[in-house]
């Protein structure tokens, strides 16, 4: 992988995309109404503590709107600049196979028929909300068109797990990956920076660990301290340790070091909602952090996985 062509030190989503689908592809967030048993009593009741009342679907659709109003809406932006553009359809909000399978197979295959420039479905879930069912007729609509399948674990380190209230084990996510990739779906993990208490070493581990699995993508972002959520509030009342930008900055070059190299870097740092963020306020300087980023590995010399031992 020539990572140095690509204008970064490692294998970005753009390339990938361009590499594979011959075009810029986009993807649409879409809100599914879906809900999530880690807050409604199913496992929990107040959801991974940093995680918005939203769950995490701010950049999504309105749940109001059908898929085709939300789809239309963002495609007339995008074809603005881009008219040749192919999309992913994303169900970004909460936890996407959540829900009777009924449901999950009438929300699929309408939106991978919203437009025929669709090129792959993107759905983001929980490892502990993956039946045998659902993976089974996920693995029959990935034979139609690519299934992406992103799982939110945030870290291996299971006393973090249990302090932000993540509300499942790490063999239950590996047993996930396994269902998912004896399909041939391809799965994208979701981490984060930061978290409280997190060592750089244990945030290291998250990255070394990932490159043993079997997956193709990773998501990679600080912790978001937002209004209305757990984390946040007790943040405001007791004021803790967040990373600054040099230090995310390093620790991120680091994990990229560690990241085996075929793995697709999705995201390298996230979009918070400016109208919630409480801290890191740096969080929001979206192309800054990606510039310090790629000026670091330059330094440093690093390209993805050039520590991982082969």
């Amino acid at each position: 992988m020539n990572y140095i062509n690509n204008q970064h030190r490692y294998y970005t989503l753009d390339f990938y995309l361009k590499e594979r689908f011959q075009s810029k592809v986009f993807k649409v967030a879409l809100n599914g109404n879906f809900s999530c048993p880690n807050r409604d009593g199913t496992v929990g009741t107040t959801g991974c503590t940093f995680c918005s009342p939203n769950g995490s679907g701010e950049f999504a659709g309105s749940k109001e709107k059908s898929l085709k109003e939300q789809f239309d809406e963002v495609r007339k932006i995008i074809h603005l600049k881009w008219n040749d553009a192919k999309y992913i359809a994303y169900f970004q909000a909460n936890t996407n196979t959540y829900g009777p399978l009924s449901k999950l197979k009438s929300l699929f295959e309408e939106a991978i028929l919203l437009d025929p420039n669709i090129v792959a479905l993107s759905i983001a879930t929980r490892p502990d909300s993956l039946s045998r069912e659902v993976i089974q007729y996920l693995g029959e609509l990935n034979q139609r068109i690519p299934v992406w399948v992103e799982l939110g674990l945030q870290t291996i380190h299971e006393k973090t797990a249990e302090e932000i209230h993540r509300g499942y084990l790490l063999p239950i996510f590996e047993k996930a990956i396994q269902d998912l990739r004896e399909k041939h779906i391809e799965v994208i993990v979701h981490i984060i920076n930061g978290l409280p208490n997190e060592t750089k070493e244990m945030m290291i581990q998250t990255v070394q660990y990932l490159s043993t699995q079997d997956i193709e993508g990773i998501k990679i972002h600080s912790l978001f301290l937002l209004k209305n959520t757990p984390l946040g509030e007790s943040y405001l009342k007791q004021p803790f340790p967040l990373l600054s930008l040099e230090q995310y900055v390093d620790i991120t070059c680091e994990q990229m070091a560690y990241l085996r190299k075929d793995i697709v870097v999705h995201r390298i740092n996230g979009d918070a909602p400016k109208n919630l963020l409480i801290e890191p306020t740096w969080g929001l300087k979206k192309w800054v952090i990606m510039n310090e980023i790629d000026k670091e590995m330059k330094k440093r010399s690093y390209i993805q996985g050039c520590k991982l031992l082969y």
